[in-house]
């Protein structure tokens, strides 16, 4: 039997299943600091693009600009991420092809047009909403 499918433990196994895709507190977050300052958006919208799909955590239709909010341990943040200590045999490799998405995903956009605002889970909620709106602004 193949290695990666048993989980380690039950709870383990609980633990995985319970990490949100969406609607995590950072998204939310920045979600509701947007609409507060009056943005208007669609949030995990599928776009089908040549070449791919990509599913933005907030997507800025006419502006083409899509906005991800990414966990610093799941995309394996320069300050914050390491290196799986156990069980590094899974992790690792799924950690890096989390990255390797990302990289794929930004060149699908850009190359159909969009601007890429990336927002680490730790960034101040100033900083990500100035970010964002400078993506707009370029965006208009």
């Amino acid at each position: 039997m193949d290695r990666r499918l048993v989980p380690t433990s039950a709870g383990r196994s609980r633990n995985l299943a319970a990490v949100r895709r969406t609607n995590t507190k950072p998204e939310v977050a920045v979600r509701s600091a947007l609409h507060r300052r009056g943005y208007r958006f669609r949030k995990d919208l599928r776009l089908d693009l040549p070449g791919g799909r990509a599913r933005p955590d907030v997507v800025f239709t006419r502006a083409k600009v899509a906005v991800f909010i990414d966990g610093c341990f799941w995309h394996v943040c320069p300050i914050h991420g390491r290196e799986p200590t156990s069980n590094e045999w899974y992790w690792t490799p799924k950690l890096r092809k989390n990255v390797a998405r990302d990289q794929k995903t930004n060149d699908l956009l850009t190359s159909s047009g969009w601007i890429v605002v990336r927002i680490w889970e730790h960034e101040a909620l100033p900083e990500a909403i100035e970010a964002v709106e400078i993506a707009l602004k370029k965006g208009a």
